[in-house]
């Protein structure tokens, strides 16, 4: 499948839960169009074992990204109700309980699929009949989009590899750092360092300092 990187990000309309409570019918991503850029994940399943370990250190480090002006919105193939459930639940007991940034529900799985990051498809049998392959649940997809609503960077890790946070917010600093100075960012940059003109001159005086 081809990337979204450098593309619309898959609009959609669904069932969300909001500040660990509330249960909204119509959540978009376009909300946040000119105004903040979103970093959106996806993760498997509710009540399993390295998702709630993800969910939590989002929140965790969220104020990071709430100060870069950036909204942070989970996604799985569960409900609305489980979300819920989930939010309402102790850590101590595998809950999440304290999390408060939106968490979409995809039961449909098609923002799963339009995104990318279904961990299968639908297909036919010999008899003809509708059968799943692979597993019906969403890969760790996590999608950088833009105030314009693009997407500039995106990561899918196989469901037992846990992401890393400051990773994401090392992407987002990188992207504010080009747009600001129109500097491009070398490999392993993070902010405060040096960054580099996008030209060949620019290139060989980073690479001979460095």
């Amino acid at each position: 499948m081809s990337t979204l990187v450098g593309k619309k990000a898959p609009a959609f309309s669904a069932k969300a839960v909001v500040n660990g409570h509330e249960i909204v019918e119509n959540f978009s991503l376009e909300q946040y169009i000119g105004k903040k850029d979103v970093v959106f994940f996806f993760y498997p399943l509710d009540f399993t074992f390295v998702c709630p370990t993800e969910l939590l250190a989002f929140q965790e480090k969220l104020a990071e990204f709430e100060k870069r002006d950036v909204a942070v919105v989970a996604c799985s193939v569960d409900s609305e109700f489980s979300h819920w459930a989930w939010l309402n639940t102790e850590k101590k007991k595998g809950g999440i309980q304290g999390v408060k940034y939106p968490i979409v529900a995809d039961l449909s799985k098609t923002i799963s699929e339009s995104f990318g990051v279904l961990a299968g498809e639908y297909d036919l049998d010999d008899e003809g009949n509708s059968v799943f392959n692979g597993a019906p649940v969403a890969y760790r997809g996590l999608f950088l989009i833009d105030k314009e609503g693009t997407v500039r960077h995106s990561v899918i890790n196989d469901l037992p590899l846990g992401r890393n946070v400051d990773e994401a917010i090392r992407m987002v600093d990188a992207l504010h750092h080009f747009e600001k100075y129109g500097e491009v960012c070398p490999a392993n940059w993070s902010e405060g360092k040096e960054a580099m003109n996008a030209t060949a001159d620019g290139v060989a005086e980073y690479l001979s300092k460095n």
